[in-house]
């Protein structure tokens, strides 16, 4: 990477019409090597973005104890921050242009690492995860464990660093490390998810991406928090067309035409298009064949076409499979590559299924968390335990997408037979009230009952399942392998519903090998 100094990063901004101005008590020109907006993160080297309402002064004290040669900061906020660390040089910018500026200091400190590593983008309202491990289940299983880096809502890995994610999309001096360090351990390419937040606030801006791919929209994520409207939600997606070399557009989506236009006139050489039963299109499936146990069908990429499979029923599954077909191709992997990896993939917290030994009940453990996600969801696992009693569990999210109250329950209310109301990320409210407003949104005299104690929750629809009389399907969701639930004083750490379904499964299963010795 060639030397970067404040002076050259400030040229940078500059460059993209950003006014700046650097701050340098001396005529010292710090090199940068690397940025973060976090002070425990903070590396030497590092330029420290001073950001954020709760930012104090502190932090930039601690950021230049860690190493940080400089910091950014809004132009007004200057004083404070100078006074505090009188020997430190600062970059400023007005605060509207901070987080772009950001965005552009991040790159530029790492050395555009995009340039030399394939990256996958993949926004949609739902199936990003799911179509996320796809394309690493798809380039691992076909180059190795590890050869695929991700970045999304479960997991980090980028080659060097590998852990849970705090956000879907990092903020950008996270998301720029995360891009070298992939580079620096010569990865095949990474796949990464991208949110309407981070497309909106800049976190993902200037990042070169081989294929930009939307799944789906549908309403979600529209609070004073998160998105005013759908047309602002609707349009923040949109702009993953501004920085892609190819686009690939769901043909199935609602609003399609709008989202091939924005495909069309955006950065893209040229855009690609998948869809179920839909022969015009570059991915298609046809020949779909669901059970209990996952989902048959012909997968037709190009000129060629294979018999494919995937471990977890659902349409929509096949659909996330066929933009993962379509990025795995641009990595470089063979259509008989492509239905290998499709066959064996995992993604934690997604369409998990555990079954006791006797078939007589199954869990299943699933992300899903808005209407789109859970219409797609619980048609699926109508379809294929038709006959079985199907007991959901469910919360909804505290301070934000108010509309989960009621769309949540009325949706589930159509596909299942008994739902417990239960607690999920309250934040600052009372999961009680929340609870409260969900039983309102039921038809008149639906079974469902309210444990606020998640766990309990889970105990409680396993005693259902127990004693329904028939086979019993129990769906926890919207949590999936989350181990952490959102309170009033930030996170408590709570048994993830993937491990409390294992762990009754289990015991089911303990208990009729007992009673079949018996």
């Amino acid at each position: 990477m060639d030397t970067l100094t404040l002076s050259q990063l400030a040229g940078e901004l500059r460059a993209h019409d950003i006014a700046c101005e650097v701050h340098a008590p001396t005529t010292t020109d710090p090199v940068i090597t690397g940025a973060a907006c976090d002070s425990r993160a903070v590396r030497a080297g590092d330029i420290f973005v001073c950001k954020g309402a709760a930012f104090r002064p502190a932090f930039l004290s601690s950021a230049r104890e860690a190493g940080a040669v400089a910091y950014l900061a809004d132009a007004v906020k200057l004083p404070e921050l100078a006074a505090a660390e009188p020997a430190l040089p600062a970059l400023t910018v007005a605060a509207e242009d901070l987080r772009r500026a950001m965005a552009i200091a991040s790159a530029a400190a790492f050395g555009r690492p995009d340039r030399d590593l394939p990256i996958i983008g993949i926004t949609g309202t739902k199936g990003k995860t799911t179509c996320a491990y796809m394309v690493r289940s798809i380039v691992d299983h076909a180059r190795g464990k590890g050869t695929c880096g991700i970045i999304g809502t479960v997991e980090t890995y980028d080659g060097i660093e590998d852990g849970p994610s705090r956000n879907t999309t990092p903020e950008s001096p996270d998301l720029w490390r995360h891009l070298a360090n992939a580079c620096d351990a010569q990865l095949g390419g990474l796949v990464m998810e991208v949110s309407s937040q981070a497309l909106k606030y800049d976190r993902s801006y200037g990042v070169d991406l081989a294929l930009g791919c939307f799944l789906n929209i549908g309403l979600d994520h529209i609070s004073a928090v998160e998105h005013k409207d759908f047309e602002d939600y609707f349009s923040s997606k949109l702009r993953i067309f501004d920085q892609c070399r190819r686009a690939v557009v769901n043909l199935d989506s609602d609003h399609a035409d709008r989202i091939l236009e924005a495909a069309r006139s955006g950065s893209a050489d040229r855009v690609l298009t998948f869809g179920l039963n839909r022969p015009e299109a570059y991915a298609w499936a046809s020949d779909l064949q669901a059970d209990e146990t996952g989902i048959l069908f012909t997968l037709h990429l190009g000129e060629e076409a294979r018999p494919a499979s995937l471990p977890f029923p659902g349409d929509f599954s096949v659909s996330n499979a066929l933009c993962a077909a379509i990025c795995a191709e641009e990595l470089g992997l063979s259509i008989d590559q492509i239905v290998a990896g499709l066959a064996v993939t995992h993604v934690p917290g997604r369409m998990e299924f555990y079954r006791t030994d006797d078939g007589r009940v199954t869990a299943v453990v699933d992300y899903a968390h808005n209407r789109m996600a859970f219409d797609s969801l619980l048609s699926a696992i109508q379809g294929s335990f038709a006959d079985a009693e199907k007991i959901a569990v469910f919360g909804a999210v505290g301070g934000k997408a108010v509309e989960r109250r009621r769309d949540l329950p009325e949706v589930a209310a159509k596909y299942v037979d008994r739902i417990v109301l239960t607690t999920d990320d309250p934040w600052t409210e009372d999961p009680a009230d929340i609870c409260r407003q969900m039983e309102e949104a039921l038809p008149a005299g639906f079974p469902h009952e309210t444990v606020l104690d998640r766990e309990a929750a889970v105990a409680r629809a396993f005693d259902l399942a127990k004693s329904c009389g028939r086979r019993a399907v129990v769906l926890l969701l919207a949590k999936g392998s989350d181990a952490t639930q959102h309170v009033a004083n930030g996170y408590e750490h709570v048994e993830t519903d993937s491990a409390l379904a294992a762990r009754h499964i289990a015991e089911l299963n303990s208990r009729q090998r007992k009673s079949s010795t018996c």
